[in-house]
């Protein structure tokens, strides 16, 4: 089988001739830049660039060696652009190694460290000495306003660090220009490799309300302002449609894969209660879901990190039939109740390696072992795609991160 068709055969369902592996192909299945650069210097790759194509996580874009040594299957469509040179320009990782990021990226130095300020002075994140990442620091409506409107939700979105530090396509409006471009370079991407594609949507609800008024103040919120909560989710669902509208049509037929997210679980269970999901965002996810059901060729996948097991069936009743990342060290996450409860009606994609403690933290045997074991259980009758359970952090050593991928190509 070729990767695409490896791929497409899991998501069917069916056994394929190879477990379809991972490494990069969304945000949350990738390799942090510092990371990505031992590793290269383990294995022994001394050309080519780390790319920090996500500037917030940090998370090198995986060049082709790495793709090629891993035998990835699938790749973000994000990669088809910023492909020229001067693209990008130096940057150095906390670490002190060498990179480089979007050359529009302003990142300013700042007591030692690194920080984002908005064109009006706000400091929307910092990543201080010691950090590896950048933090989200201004929630534009942690007042959430009584008659919220569209243009004050648009304009507020802007101060958030995850919109105003966009990856590719995001990093340009929608106008007729770009999508022109996103249909081309996806269409060259399509015919030129055999990887499948993946592109990177969002369309969050209550991650959104936390990105823009903070968790705790947008978990009061539901309980003490639910007409105002509900104000902002249906501008976010109006908004998400109204992009959609515009996208679906430039990827449709050469994408093969559409990325949602929604971190809706903690370590030990569901951010908010099953009927109070139900009530607010069961039916709004539901109406941006169908959309692409409706519209598209795509196939539906949900980003949405921790214990998810008790909306695992809502959730595929709106139509999800991918999740990841399968955290399978949180509560009610086992990787054999899964599959066994939920094997039939939704593809896992993940949870191939323990990102927590196990790939951090254990042997190379012990890595393997835990590889070929996630092999075994969430293999059969298809519907698996392996990667680690969440991105590769920088703080892994390179032979663990060895172990993982000659685990992977070994017991696939």
């Amino acid at each position: 089988m070729t990767s695409r068709e490896r791929v497409l055969c899991a998501l069917q369902h069916e056994e394929p001739d190879k477990i379809p592996l991972d490494l990069g192909a969304m945000r949350s299945t990738g390799i942090m830049a510092i990371a990505y650069h031992r590793v290269k210097q383990y294995l022994g790759m001394s050309g080519g660039e780390t790319l920090v194509y996500d500037v917030v996580q940090q998370l090198a874009q995986p060049e082709g060696e790495i793709l090629d040594y891993v035998q990835a299957d699938v790749v973000d469509l994000g990669r088809a652009f910023l492909t020229a040179p001067e693209d990008w320009k130096d940057f150095t990782l906390p670490d002190g190694s060498p990179a480089k990021i979007p050359a529009w990226i302003d990142l300013r130095e700042r007591d030692g460290g690194w920080a984002f300020v908005a064109e009006d002075g706000t400091l929307l994140g910092q990543m201080p000495p010691g950090v590896t990442y950048l933090s989200q620091c201004y929630w534009p409506l942690a007042d959430l306003p009584a008659n919220l409107t569209r243009a004050q939700l648009e304009e507020a979105m802007q101060k958030v660090i995850w919109a105003a530090l966009p990856t590719p396509p995001w990093h340009q409006p929608l106008t007729a220009e770009h999508l022109a471009d996103i249909r081309a370079r996806a269409k060259h991407l399509y015919e030129t490799t055999d990887y499948a594609i993946m592109v990177a949507f969002g369309g969050n609800l209550l991650e959104w309300g936390q990105f823009l008024c903070g968790i705790e103040n947008f978990l009061c919120a539901l309980v003490a302002s639910p007409q105002r909560v509900e104000r902002l989710l249906d501008l976010l669902v109006e908004l998400h449609l109204e992009n959609l509208e515009k996208f679906l049509p430039a990827v449709d037929g050469y994408v093969q894969i559409i990325q949602m997210g929604d971190d809706l679980g903690t370590q030990t269970g569901a951010q908010i209660s099953p009927p109070t999901y139900r009530r607010f965002f069961k039916p709004r996810h539901r109406e941006i879901y169908q959309y692409v059901k409706e519209h598209s060729r795509l196939h539906l996948f949900l980003h949405s990190c921790g214990s998810i097991e008790e909306l695992l069936p809502d959730l595929i009743d709106i139509g999800v039939e991918i999740i990841n990342p399968v955290q399978t060290s949180a509560a009610r996450m086992s990787p054999e109740h899964l599959k066994r409860e939920y094997g039939r009606d939704i593809v896992f994609w993940g949870g191939g390696c323990d990102t927590q403690r196990v790939l951090p933290r254990g042997t190379p045997e012990e890595i393997e072992a835990q590889v070929r074991e996630r092999m075994q259980i969430f293999g059969p009758r298809g519907g698996f795609v392996f990667t680690q359970v969440h991105n590769i952090l920088a703080n892994v050593p390179p032979e663990n991160i060895v172990a993982l991928w000659e685990a992977a190509k070994k017991y696939r």
